[in-house]
């Protein structure tokens, strides 16, 4: 398994019910994929810089997660496809 820190960035215009099953649903691809969420932060609103399809602002959040090379696919491609969410990065960590 590989270490993978994701961030991800919901929009701040949809309803706080709506931004907490969105952080859920991409806690779920992970534990879906039979892969370990490890930590789960929740960094709140922040201003951008310029807007992001269309918003100024954006709900943030950290995930350190332990998974597969299919699972880390599988995340991108949901995070993607997910209109709520408006930017996400993902980066394998280096072994230590």
């Amino acid at each position: 398994m590989n270490k993978y820190e994701v961030m991800f960035i919901v929009k701040a215009t949809i309803d706080k019910e709506e931004i907490s099953k969105t952080a859920a649903n991409m806690q779920k691809i992970v534990t879906d994929g039979k892969a370990k969420v490890v930590e789960f932060k929740e960094l709140g609103e922040k201003k951008f810089a310029y807007p992001i399809k269309k918003e100024t602002n954006g709900y943030y959040f950290l995930m350190h997660i332990e998974a597969d090379k299919e699972v880390e696919a599988e995340l991108n491609r949901k995070a993607s496809l997910d209109e709520n969410v408006l930017r996400h990065l993902v980066i394998k960590l280096d072994e230590e």
